[in-house]
């Protein structure tokens, strides 16, 4: 495990419930699937991942005083993840049900839960302090609170010479809240890394190609790295410091998409935050990725198959 300041990620814990029909729901009607129940959120996957792959991460986040943020808090410690967590005695865990059609694409329905709640006072400033990373999600932005919180806690960390990355989260979150009113909060975040997918990308670039909304991300954002995540495409890197690239994806077959992104980013900062090789940060992302959409759920069991991945990679 890496002997480094850790990589700090702020916003979302919550209780995920994953359900894949296996035929389609109908009005009124019954029919049978798979189904999971386990510790999720986005910036809670990713530092879960950066942790797998080798970077001692801790999460900042805020949960209810129940028995799904006991659960939730319980496996992300199990995972080796220093939790920071504020407990709500006036809000729930945030729940996330998560629909998984028969080509393994997700539909998420999130709750507004604790982690919707987080203020500005109740951040830890140590915790920023210290941090060598940290990781913000749009979800933390698309209303206030917790926005504030985030805004802050970049502040702080930023103060402190960490490097700092976001993901935009949802297209149709950014659909809904105007591309021009969620621009004009994050042309004020000063991050270096930005993890856009293609609907995301799109949703903010108003383009409608992976090479022109990177071109519109790299003009708009000139001093960051961005690093575009399209699917079974693989991924789109281009920085100052960075010639584009493209990295392709792995021949897995898709079972659930839930959390892939997560995984990605977690292992490409897990990489980068060590070397700042951008290239080869993303050709071990694209293999964590790739493992998990060929697996349920967002935090797989790891295996030797993923093991071994890493190893070739990193040869």
């Amino acid at each position: 495990m890496s002997k480094h300041k850790p990589l700090v990620s702020l916003g979302d814990l919550t209780w995920d419930v994953l359900a894949k029909p296996d035929t389609m729901l109908l009005p009124g009607g019954d029919t049978t699937g798979r189904l999971e129940l386990s510790g999720g959120g986005s910036a809670a996957n990713l530092a879960v991942w950066a942790q797998r792959v080798g970077y001692q991460a801790a999460f900042v986040g805020k949960i209810g005083r129940d028995r799904f943020g006991e659960l939730a808090q319980a496996e992300l410690e199990a995972e080796g993840v220093q939790a920071h967590l504020i407990a709500s005695p006036d809000h729930p865990t945030g729940v996330i049900l998560a629909l998984i059609d028969r080509r393994g694409q997700r539909a998420m329905l999130t709750g507004q839960g604790a982690d919707w709640e987080l203020l500005p006072e109740e951040l830890p400033e140590k915790v920023f302090q210290g941090a060598a990373h940290l990781h913000l999600t749009a979800w933390s932005l698309f209303r206030d609170p917790p926005r504030a919180a985030a805004l802050a806690a970049a502040k702080l960390a930023k103060a402190a010479g960490a490097t700092l990355s976001l993901d935009p989260g949802s297209f149709q979150m950014i659909q809904q809240m105007g591309r021009d009113n969620f621009l004009q909060i994050v042309d004020n975040i000063p991050f270096d890394v930005i993890f856009p997918n293609d609907d995301e990308a799109r949703a903010m670039s108003g383009k409608r190609t992976h090479t022109a909304a990177l071109d519109w991300l790299r003009e708009r954002y000139p001093h960051a790295l961005v690093v575009l995540k399209m699917d079974e495409e693989g991924a789109l890197i281009e920085g100052p410091a960075q010639k584009r690239v493209q990295v392709q994806a792995t021949p897995d077959t898709l079972v659930d998409a839930t959390g892939a992104g997560d995984a990605f980013g977690g292992a490409f900062l897990a990489e980068w935050l060590q070397h700042k090789d951008a290239e080869q940060a993303a050709k071990v992302a694209v293999q964590v990725g790739g493992w998990v959409v060929s697996r349920f759920g967002a935090r797989p069991p790891t295996d030797q198959q993923l093991k071994d991945r890493l190893k070739e990679v990193n040869a």
